[in-house]
């Protein structure tokens, strides 16, 4: 009987250890996303704006969406040198 009560204590401190381990994954992985989401959000406003000042006529392609939200300002970049040195998009 006296070795019942060190089992359940031990799992108990095993759980409160998951559980504290997954808070941490959760918060880290929601920080991930936001920055990924910001980024995503400036690279779209880069693009747009360069499209309205420069007149680049670029096309919302699926391909262009994906390489501004992937890369975001960097992919806005990336997407508007390709345009001017070779046509595409």
């Amino acid at each position: 009987m006296a070795g019942q009560g060190g089992d359940l204590m031990l799992a108990e401190l095993f759980i409160l250890f998951a559980l504290i381990i997954l808070v941490i994954a959760v918060y880290c992985v929601f920080k991930a996303i936001k920055h990924i989401i910001v980024n995503s959000i400036l690279g779209v406003l880069f693009l747009l704006a360069a499209n309205l000042v420069f007149g680049l006529n670029i096309a919302y392609t699926w391909v262009v969406i994906l390489i501004w939200a992937i890369g975001g300002i960097i992919g806005a970049g990336i997407v508007i040198l390709l345009h001017l040195l070779t046509g595409m998009f």
